[in-house]
């Protein structure tokens, strides 16, 4: 019997809520700013905030947080309601902050109407120096007594768009000798004169993450609301204004968020490798996103188990990124069917095999599955073979071909290796060989053990294809302590692009997303973005062993 895994502190938290009758019914949100695309960061909330609605019973919302104008794009829309179904969730309702702005003016001015807000004519400058120090109390600002009547009618003005931008904002009267910073009369609204994505021109001024989240959270009868360790300062705030609004009471809670070791998690630096070309758009196979990750291939079940392996923890700490390319490789080795590729040729003639002659073998696509499923694999005189499997003068303890010894050819014969031709520079150009005779699966001679497999594809039938062979994009395992400029620790072997490698004729009927192992040499994907059917485009997962923790061993 399986060990059941024990819960984590969110998950405990609900139990209690439920068993309690706190709440009938358990609603979350997964609540993206459409600023950028979704990263690694993002699935653990997804799978966190779908996960407990899942287990538990309720629904999760959702809900852009799309209050800054400037910086959102439906591009970025589209692409985190992709991610989210991608991974394998789906939200009860989709919506968007905006859908509350008028609701949200509303409670701004029932504050106003309560003598908790008002309007500040303060520059930004002026109102950050007024907050004082975490050890010295802020100083009121000269604005703060107006009264009512003259914040409600400023406000409105605010809103009729009689100011310009930074010339007024609306501010919570709290507590300028606060403890907690973010108590010191925080920023509410503020005057911002742009296009917004889905309102228009309808609206010039825009609440600020702190007024806007935990309402909204409220509007939607969120009972759980989770987010990240950084928020936890802002939960106090976050309180108050339900609190003060006598709304109802959707509660904050924390979580670690996701530190990847070689990764970098800052949508802002993402935006610049973007910006200044060092990777190919948010979707290049080496960026965090989701939508990297999946071009990369990835698989959605890898992900969510990566991120049920880490858990929901209280403190950050750094997870290996090992561990996300471990799961890849397990979910891969189940699902994936085998093929022969062919990366840096070297002819091979079989000299007793009959010229025009194509011979189809029977190759297991995948061993792992229960019912085991076989393809035609074309067989004739010329193959090719890598070059790293061959050596003429070769030590004892070399199991691939080398002349006078024999290697099994995988799904195919066993062969002699009898001779080698070269060119006038001493280059090999050919090596020749001969069959064991009976020796192809149910033969015989099938059962003569032979200490190498090694695979192949036949020259007549062989099509090229293209393939990228994606690493870690940082050569720094913790870049958040790293001195320096994030840039500076780019690998600069991230991406090797073999132009002409020789694959199987099945490959041809590989589809976007399709996934496949490359015989000893790794997990690749088609290539979603690049490839076509006049050039295939293949881009690697993962290794087929984890090369770094090798390099890593190698260098202590």
């Amino acid at each position: 019997m399986a060990e059941e895994k024990s819960l984590n502190f969110i998950e405990e938290i609900v139990e209690e809520d439920l068993k309690s009758g706190k709440y009938k019914e358990i609603v979350t949100r997964f609540p993206p700013e459409p600023n950028g695309y979704l990263h690694m960061g993002h699935a653990k909330s997804i799978c966190l905030n779908f996960g407990l609605t899942e287990k538990y019973g309720g629904y999760t919302n959702l809900r852009f947080d799309d209050t800054n104008p400037v910086k959102e794009d439906v591009e970025y829309v589209d692409s985190i309601k992709e991610d989210v179904q991608w991974l394998g969730f789906q939200w009860k309702n989709e919506y968007y902050a905006s859908d509350y702005f008028e609701q949200l003016y509303n409670f701004a001015v029932s504050l106003i109407k309560k003598g908790l807000a008002y309007v500040d004519d303060s520059t930004a400058e002026e109102i950050a120096s007024g907050k004082g120090t975490p050890t010295t109390p802020g100083t009121n600002s000269p604005y703060r007594d107006r009264t009512i009547e003259e914040n409600l009618r400023l406000f409105q003005e605010m809103r009729d768009g009689k100011y310009k931008d930074g010339e007024k904002v609306l501010r919570a009267k709290i507590d300028m000798a606060a403890i907690n910073m973010h108590m010191r009369d925080p920023l509410m609204y503020r005057i911002k004169h742009a296009h917004h994505h889905r309102t228009g021109d309808k609206w010039c001024i825009y609440p600020m993450y702190d007024f806007a989240h935990g309402q909204s959270d409220s509007i939607e009868d969120i009972t759980h609301s989770v987010c990240t360790l950084e928020f936890v300062p802002h939960r106090e705030l976050y309180d108050w204004f339900i609190k003060s609004l006598e709304i109802f009471p959707s509660h904050q809670y924390e979580f670690a968020r996701l530190n990847m070791t070689y990764t970098m998690m800052s949508k802002r630096k993402l935006l610049q490798l973007v910006n200044d070309g060092v990777v190919d758009g948010w979707d290049d196979p080496r960026m965090p996103t989701i939508s990297a990750l999946r071009r990369r291939g990835f698989t959605p079940e890898s992900i969510r188990e990566f991120c049920n392996r880490i858990g929901v923890a209280k403190r950050d700490n750094l997870i290996d990124v090992g561990l996300l390319e471990f799961c890849a490789r397990e979910h891969l080795n189940r699902i994936t069917d085998r093929r022969m590729v062919v990366f840096d040729p070297i002819k091979v003639v079989i000299t007793d095999f009959p010229e025009g002659k194509t011979e189809w073998m029977e190759g297991e696509n995948n061993p792992e599955v229960e019912t085991l499923t076989f393809r035609k694999i074309p067989f004739t005189r010329e193959i090719y073979i890598e070059r790293e499997d061959f050596m003429e003068d070769a030590p004892s303890k070399y199991f691939r071909m080398t002349p006078g010894k024999m290697v099994r050819l995988k799904s195919a014969y066993i062969v002699n290796c009898d001779s080698v031709e070269k060119d006038a520079d001493g280059n090999i150009t050919q090596v020749n060989c001969s069959l064991l005779p009976d020796s192809k699966s149910g033969g015989e001679n099938a059962n003569i053990k032979v200490k190498g497999t090694i695979h192949w594809v036949s020259i007549e039938h062989a099509k090229k294809a293209e393939l990228r062979l994606y690493d870690r994009l940082f050569t720094e395992a913790n870049l958040d302590d790293a001195p320096g400029e994030f840039k500076d620790y780019l690998n600069l072997h991230s991406l090797d692009i073999i132009p002409d490698a020789y694959i199987e004729p099945s490959l041809l009927d590989a589809k976007d997303d399709d996934h496949f192992q490359f015989i000893r040499k790794g997990y690749f994907v088609l290539d979603r973005k690049h490839s076509s059917s006049e050039k295939l485009v293949f881009n690697r997962t993962v290794t087929l062993k984890d090369s770094w923790a090798k390099e890593l061993k190698k260098g202590e």
